[in-house]
């Protein structure tokens, strides 16, 4: 059963979500999440239910990918730093990621905007996702610290390096980094009386960060009551106030992680009836530390 039917009234809120897009970045990073995004509905039977929509956050207006694709953005950076409270989630996607860590330019200001949003507002339940090496500039903001997380498998020894230089600069907090397709942190759930029972969560390993392989929480109607107060209150308590924190491994996997995204804050129903028009094999991540909140 899907969800938002169960007691909810009047319209279905369509979550915003934007992309910051910067030189060089992989297309598939912004192009497979984008397409998933898409094609989710709050109902599957109505074309009209859209669910989600996405905008593009660039330095100038058009913007060439690695793969010399040119994007076309709806803002730029100061615009999106701005009016960041307008948006639910916010996707960094991989790429030429040295050279922005070297400048110091965006998207790591509007990531910061993002994360300080959270800290400071956390009745809004907000994501912040990235895509093959994007993680690398969370880590870089020492956003990841007491957090688990994965990159691109080529790059998994330079983010575990980057990882413990932003704990030495912070506060020791090392990062769990994980080859998985992707790592859910502040995941929500519906979890139920009997946890063990629950179809939408598998254990996957013991600690240091209990993990487990998830197709998501059991559909949007907890999104749609996330400003309830006692879920303001367990959020405030959670690292990054409960800003879920979602890293996908190499390219592909950002396909993987917008999917655990549409199950997450649609229905899970939705979410396959997505990977079914994809004609894509949804490949299951990890959560870490689920609370239903």
């Amino acid at each position: 059963m899907s969800a938002p039917a169960e007691g909810q009234t009047g319209p279905l809120k369509t979550v915003q979500v934007l992309f910051c897009l910067y030189p060089n970045f992989n297309t598939l990073d912004v192009c497979g999440p984008l397409e998933v995004l898409g094609h989710a509905r709050h109902d599957p039977k109505n074309a009209a239910s859209t669910a989600f929509k996405c905008r593009f956050a660039a330095a100038s207006e058009h913007t060439v990918s690695a793969q010399g694709a040119s994007f076309r953005a709806h803002m730029d950076y100061d615009d999106a730093i701005e009016d960041i409270d307008e948006f639910d989630i916010l996707v960094v996607p991989g790429g030429d990621y040295e050279e922005v860590l070297k400048s110091n330019g965006q998207p790591l200001g509007l990531i910061k905007a993002f994360i300080d949003l959270q800290k400071k507002d956390p009745s809004r339940e907000r994501t912040l996702m990235t895509t093959s090496t994007g993680s690398f500039f969370l880590a870089q903001q020492g956003a990841l610290q007491g957090l688990a997380a994965t990159t691109h498998p080529d790059h998994y020894t330079k983010f575990e390096i980057v990882c413990q230089e932003a704990a030495r600069r912070g506060d020791l907090e090392q990062t769990d980094v994980m080859e998985e397709r992707y790592v859910v942190n502040n995941a929500r759930f519906e979890l139920g009386e009997n946890e063990e029972e629950n179809p939408f969560i598998f254990r996957k390993r013991p600690a240091p960060l209990q993990g487990r392989k998830s197709s998501g929480r059991k559909g949007s109607f907890a999104f749609q009551e996330a400003t309830r107060r006692e879920s303001v209150l367990r959020r405030a308590n959670l690292k990054l106030s409960g800003l879920r924190v979602i890293t996908a491994g190499g390219i592909s996997a950002g396909l993987d992680a917008a999917l655990y995204l549409v199950g997450a804050m649609v229905s899970h129903e939705s979410a396959e009836e997505v990977a079914r028009v994809m004609q894509y094999q949804w490949n299951k991540g990890v959560t870490v530390d689920g609370l239903d909140v």
